[in-house]
């Protein structure tokens, strides 16, 4: 080393730093062009893990019930209920018999018919009648099990796994495990959030993995995403002042020597100037037809409007290639009056949803989309009166996390299965039992991933979505 002079270390390492750059443009080029073929791609500077085994879908779109939809009144309805309405019961809890008599609670029978729709004979309520015209489409599982009675850990525990917790949510993981397949967007976008940003944050792992939100304007002219656009500069200025912004932030790293939340800020920064160009066209729904926008039920005046929106948006986005796309719809936290509430709720999300899943077939894209619908837990058999002294009919049904329904459908999953069954109470799962856990398995395992492999190193330990729990369900694999 005592050779080298200054002018020979300068000479040398110039090519080292050419180096640097030739990667980067490789690296860029070579994920456009795998972005075209639908492989693997990744935001500049994030590393993601790749598929561990050959994928049966190229992405996910999440409908997520809020509030926990009743399943004894839409998929799961039970005779014994019905015949008992009005009666007081006990329920089986601890293994116990049910019995009559005890003055405990009162079974809630259901008021609307749920029958098997379709050539494959999937059970669907009266109050979903678009969704029973693609009955056969559904994967239902009718034995899902949840851990938690309350709506905040219970919905934190179906997003990222934990109830307690500051977790990387499911669509961080998957962002992570396999990039996005369009640079200009993020690998993951939530419409209409919950107001817990924990159910869309990326926990420990690097903030470009986070969930970008989004919220269907009400007025044409606002943007959906949030300070994305600044009519008054020019993309030229812009990307000057882009430029200056990411030599400070790298002065800044090279300084503290690395901070995984600055090359976070760097990485969103770039990613928002991306989205700039492409965004705009992805989310203006007026390129739609009249056709396509009345299957989604908008423009009707019904309460499908908002809900129909966000579902074309999420078809949108998906197809352009984000990885995961996930839509709250609320309305579901029926403690009181479901008979009257239930069919206004059904009625916003039945239309958009049917609309998207032949949206989806239509265009051949249901073959490689899984869509998954899913609240955060169920509710119960019997009765919940919040008065105390109000009749049978203004009752409502309390939170039950022992058994609830899902359902799947698209790339990966069989169509028109029912899977899994509950006691005549409705209570517990007495066959083909389905944990949250095991669920979030079967979602990653369908997009390739391992949920055992798919790990976070972080104090001091590996971490996943699924804990130390779950397990793939091979019964409903297609």
């Amino acid at each position: 080393m005592s050779d080298l002079s200054r002018r020979r270390l300068l000479q040398t390492t110039a090519c080292g730093f050419g180096g640097l750059a030739l990667h980067s443009l490789l690296a860029r080029e070579f994920s456009t062009r795998d972005a075209a073929a639908g492989e693997v791609t990744t935001p500049a500077g994030t590393a993601v893990v790749g598929p561990h085994q050959a994928p049966r879908a190229q992405r996910v779109i999440f409908l997520y019930m809020s509030g926990g939809p009743s399943q004894i009144d839409l998929f799961d309805p039970k005779p014994l209920i019905d015949q008992k309405h009005g009666t007081r019961i006990s329920p089986p809890i601890d293994g116990r018999e049910v019995t009559v008599g005890v003055d405990r609670y009162l079974a809630l029978g259901s008021q609307w018919q749920a029958k098997p729709r379709g050539q494959s004979g999937v059970t669907i309520s009266d109050l979903m009648p678009q969704l029973a015209t693609v009955a056969d489409e559904l994967c239902l599982l009718k034995g899902m099990e949840t851990d938690n009675e309350a709506h905040a850990p219970a919905s934190l525990q179906l997003h990222t796994g934990t109830s307690i917790d500051v977790r990387p949510s499911m669509g961080a993981w998957l962002s992570y495990g396999l990039g996005t397949a369009n640079q200009n967007l993020p690998g993951f976008i939530t419409i209409h959030p919950e107001s817990d940003v924990r159910t869309y944050g990326s926990g420990f792992l690097p903030a470009a993995h986070q969930g970008t939100p989004v919220s269907v304007p009400a007025r044409p002219e606002d943007s959906p995403i949030r300070n994305l656009r600044d009519p008054q500069t020019p993309a030229g200025v812009q990307e000057k002042r882009l430029g200056f912004l990411r030599k400070l932030n790298q002065r800044t790293q090279s300084r503290s020597g690395g901070d995984p939340q600055i090359d976070g800020m760097i990485q969103s920064f770039e990613l928002a100037f991306r989205m700039q160009k492409e965004t705009p066209g992805l989310v203006d729904l007026s390129q739609e037809t009249e056709a396509t926008l009345a299957s989604y039920g908008i423009g009707s005046g019904l309460p499908s409007d908002r809900n129909g929106r966000a579902c074309l948006l999420a078809r949108r986005l998906s197809e352009a290639g984000v990885r995961f796309v996930q839509v709250t719809m609320g309305g579901w936290d029926h403690h009181g009056d479901i008979r009257g509430a239930l069919p206004k709720t059904c009625a916003g999300v039945d239309q958009p949803i049917a609309g998207l899943l032949k949206d989806l077939r239509t265009r051949g894209l249901l073959d490689e989309t899984l869509v998954v619908w899913s609240g955060e837990f169920g509710r119960t058999p019997w009765s919940q009166d919040l008065s105390g002294t109000s009749p049978i009919e203004t009752h409502g049904r309390e939170h039950q996390p022992e058994s609830y329904c899902a359902w799947l459908a698209g790339a990966g999953v069989k169509p028109g299965l029912m899977h899994g069954r509950t006691d005549d109470w409705g209570y517990r799962p007495v066959e083909g039992a389905v944990h949250l856990y095991d669920l979030q398995a079967t979602i990653l395992h369908l997009l390739g991933l391992d949920h055992e492999r798919l790990t976070w190193r972080h104090a001091g330990r590996d971490y996943r979505l699924t804990d130390v729990h779950g397990r793939v369900v091979p019964e409903i694999l297609a």
